[in-house]
């Protein structure tokens, strides 16, 4: 999506009430979303071969983004002659304060990491994943992803592929590419689809950006 891509005029959807002058514009539409997680499925499904797979969801913001792409590759798994076994549990990194980043993250829940040695794990993520773009080279920020991939890679799994809706252009150039990704964005603060400011906007379905409005009401 390109940094001049206007949005979709708030007028042209239904969403809540009670975030009515909380938004500048709707960025990725709930139905675009769900067609793109679709593919994302089907090309996870086409690389993992034979391997059963655990699936280690990133809380919170990673809920339904994990929820909508593990039920499309359910789909396709009873669909074909080929079952592909899928255990899920759940992480949650806090790495945010209102809309900026922190140094200081912290890492909570899932159980024994101990227990994906030897196995084929996928993270879930939603909108962590950071990349600057200079000429043709691409080099992510990807703080996040770098500690929860230390703490992962001590386990010692089989192989570890990542996935993300969203991908963030940026200018710090110090991170991580995911192997999967729905949508590559400018920089914007977006809010829905279970990404949220400061607990509120997870039960808009549509992504949006957050107006200055919306970041004074709901700031903490």
């Amino acid at each position: 999506i390109s940094d001049k891509w206007p949005g979709y005029s708030l007028d042209l959807f239904t969403y809540p009430q009670h975030y009515y002058g909380d938004l500048e514009y709707v960025l990725i539409p709930h139905g675009i979303i769900v067609d793109r997680t679709e593919r994302l499925a089907k090309d996870i499904v086409q690389d993992i071969g034979d391997n059963d797979i655990v699936v280690l969801c990133v809380l919170k913001g990673g809920y339904k983004f994990c929820a909508d792409l593990v039920e499309h590759i359910k789909n396709l798994s009873r669909n074909s002659e080929r079952f592909i076994s899928m255990k899920v549990d759940f992480v949650r990194l806090k790495s945010y304060h209102n809309d900026q980043s922190v140094q200081d993250m912290q890492i909570m829940g899932g159980d024994d990491l101990s227990k994906l040695t030897g196995k084929v794990c996928f993270l879930w993520f939603f909108l962590l994943i950071q990349f600057f773009m200079f000429c043709k080279d691409i080099v992510g920020t990807g703080r996040t992803m770098k500690v929860l991939l230390n703490n992962i890679e001590k386990c010692k799994p089989k192989m570890i592929k990542v996935a993300s809706l969203l991908v963030k252009r940026t200018s710090r150039p110090d991170g991580y590419r995911p192997d999967y990704y729905g949508f590559e964005i400018p920089d914007l603060f977006v809010v829905g689809y279970a990404l949220d400011y400061n607990e509120h906007f997870r039960d808009l379905n549509h992504i949006c950006v957050i107006n200055d409005h919306g970041k004074a009401k709901y700031r903490v």
